[in-house]
């Protein structure tokens, strides 16, 4: 491991640590305010990352992508949610599935506006606002590639669970069906580089509205 890898794992670390954990909590919050409790009973919402991680989905593999140079992305401990709970069961599970996909959204906001701090520092302290433009570039990315890729209509991805709660009882009983599957469809598709020419250019897109929006060029 050459010092490169160990700066880019330093400043991936944070975002990527945040990003995952406050999509979980965005989960849990909103069920929270449509009835259930669930989640907050079993310690989970908080931004205390140690309650979310999950050493697979947030340490070993966006750690091997990074390395790899390829998209990174990652998922945390799911918060448990109990439809049962909600006041309006179906309605609100959607409402909840995206959720964790507008605060990634949000961060990349919150990350355009830290980068952007470090272009206006870069002149007078540089070696303090590199890092935080490098952060804040990171941030900005695996957000993005977090909301657009939970937004793939796939169970059990969260744009799956807001589809499922849009169709007719019949209907999302067989779509349900996919979901043993989806993690292996979804890696199928990323090997396949399918997932990366259909995703690819709805992030870069977001990515540029974000710099212009910003000032970031």
């Amino acid at each position: 491991m050459d010092m490169s890898l160990i700066q880019k794992i330093i400043i991936w670390a944070i975002p990527v640590l945040f990003a995952i954990t406050i999509h979980e909590v965005a989960h849990g919050w909103v069920a929270l305010k449509f009835g259930d409790k669930t989640a907050l009973m079993m310690g989970r919402l908080t931004i205390n990352p140690i309650k979310h991680i999950d050493p697979l989905g947030t340490i070993l593999v966006p750690g091997v992508l990074l390395a790899l140079g390829g998209i990174i992305f990652g998922w945390a401990k799911p918060v448990p949610v109990t439809p049962q709970n909600l006041r309006n069961p179906r309605r609100d599970m959607a409402i909840v599935a995206v959720a964790g996909p507008a605060s990634n959204l949000l961060m990349a906001i919150f990350w355009a506006a830290i980068m952007k701090i470090g272009l206006l520092l870069g002149g007078e302290s540089p070696r303090f606002a590199i890092p935080i433009i490098y952060m804040g570039q990171a941030g900005i990315f695996i957000n993005l590639m977090l909301m657009v890729l939970n937004l793939v209509p796939l169970p059990p991805l969260d744009g799956g669970q807001f589809v499922s709660n849009l169709l007719p009882p019949k209907k999302a009983y067989y779509f349900d069906k996919i979901e043993p599957y989806g993690f292996l469809i979804l890696l199928v598709l990323l090997a396949t580089g399918i997932l990366t020419k259909i995703l690819g250019p709805i992030i870069f897109y977001l990515w540029h509205l974000l710099t212009i929006i910003f000032h970031l060029a």
